[in-house]
């Protein structure tokens, strides 16, 4: 406890300008709540959050329940993998290759940037895996799929040589990567600004100069509204939705026929995906789908797309299509 009474003093004194603070940042809260000072969002929920919390740190930290091993992998990487990076690791038509490249980071030609030869963290191999493959539907791998997956990539590059060897919350952090101890942290401050700590601006000054807009659906199905007295009845809603979604999203692929993709006004190339029925159609688009000819990743890439946009925008190919 203080004793002195210049320190008793202090203490008072801070402890009164905190409630001062608390009560006005409340009195800022609810002025900015009534009045619209933010415009636009809203608080996150519990699911939300953990929805988005699935980061993994260094340490092992964030990595869930789960095991496997490279054995478990194998099977695993074949069906899911190898179309894209090779049944080696290799890398097939520009897919990155995920094995090689010992010793090219100091060499004189092109250094070939692997989990063997470069990256610096197992947890980053299973971070990503996690987050973001297959390509055509991320984020559908379990636990136990994704822990096998990085398990046989490790026997792949030969930084595991057991194929029982199991991976899991305990274990995968205790296996080191070759280039770690090449990689050094960034002392760097994340920014050189000055918190204002005194004569701030009176948030109630601050002008709105702009505000989020409703998802594109809303804002092209409130639009279309506004003009519906106009719109022949053989041209339904959906098109003028679902036309802006294609300009804005899609066209890049269906417009040109990259990666495969089927384009728009190409009968016979739309025929036979036609007849497979609208549920699969927007399945396809919503979740990803990886075809004999083509990939189509999830929402094309665009993940900020409702799955309505999607929707909208698929009947429009479909009705330009026939």
């Amino acid at each position: 406890m203080f004793k002195s009474p210049n320190q008793v003093k202090t203490m008072w004194v801070r402890l009164g300008l905190l409630a001062a603070v608390l009560v006005l940042g409340a009195g800022v809260t609810q002025a900015g709540k009534d009045s619209g000072y933010y415009g636009y969002g809203q608080a996150a929920s519990p699911e939300q959050i953990a929805g988005w919390d699935i980061d993994v740190r260094p340490d092992g930290l964030g990595l869930p329940e789960g095991s496997g091993t490279a054995e478990e992998g194998e099977w695993i990487y074949e069906e899911k993998c190898a179309s894209c990076h090779g049944s080696f690791g290799e890398g097939v038509d520009g897919y990155p290759s995920l094995a090689g490249g010992e010793g090219t980071l100091s060499g004189d030609g092109r250094p070939h940037k692997t989990i063997g030869s470069y990256w610096n963290y197992t947890s980053t191999v299973f971070d990503y895996i996690n987050r973001a493959m297959p390509y055509t539907a991320p984020r559908s791998l379990e636990p136990d799929e994704v822990y096998s997956l990085t398990a046989y990539l490790l026997f792949m590059n030969y930084i595991i040589d057991d194929e029982t060897f199991e991976l899991n919350q305990d274990t995968l952090a205790t296996v080191r990567l070759p280039n770690e101890p090449n990689f050094i942290p960034d002392e760097r401050p994340d920014t050189a600004n000055t918190r204002c700590m005194s004569d701030c601006r009176d948030p109630a000054a601050i002008e709105i100069k702009s505000q989020a807009s409703p998802s594109l659906s809303e804002e092209l199905a409130a639009q279309q509204g506004e003009v519906s007295d106009t719109v022949v009845e053989s041209q339904p809603a959906v098109v003028t939705v679902g036309k802006s979604v294609y300009d804005r999203s899609c066209m890049l692929c269906h417009g040109s026929g990259l990666a495969g993709a089927p384009k728009v006004g190409d009968v016979d190339g739309w025929r036979a995906r036609i007849a497979a029925g609208s549920a699969t159609l927007y399945k396809h688009a919503i979740e990803g789908y990886q075809g004999e000819a083509g990939v189509m990743p999830a929402k094309g890439g665009f993940m900020n797309l409702s799955d309505d946009d999607v929707k909208a925008a698929v009947d429009y190919m479909v009705q330009e299509s026939q």
